[in-house]
């Protein structure tokens, strides 16, 4: 079962390891979604399938929950900045669905 989740705007930032990873943090009103979708399937680290969309480019990833927000991120890969012309600390519109999460 698939979920569409309210269009949002999010800020794209970059993890401060030593890895190049990119995310944006999921507004906290869509975290509850979120929470229930993935209560009903749990995967490994909390993790909920989605398709990510912006700008006519889309992706299949997974949110993780996160501490210190409350919320989820969401990994931008550097594929999908490149194709949205997108860099750390810039804004850009996103539509996600929670996918079946017994989908491999």
């Amino acid at each position: 079962m698939s979920e569409r989740l309210p269009e949002f705007e999010a800020e794209l930032w970059r993890w401060k390891g030593h890895a190049s990873w990119h995310f944006v943090t999921l507004p906290a009103d869509l975290a509850d979604s979120v929470r229930l979708h993935g209560f009903l399937a749990p995967r490994g680290w909390g993790s909920v399938r989605v398709r990510a969309v912006s700008g006519g480019v889309g992706w299949d990833t997974s949110v993780f929950p996160d501490k210190s927000s409350g919320s989820y991120i969401l990994p931008v890969k550097a594929d999908v900045r490149r194709r949205l012309g997108i860099g750390a600390g810039d804004r850009f519109p996103l539509e996600l669905t929670l996918r079946d999460q017994a989908m491999v």
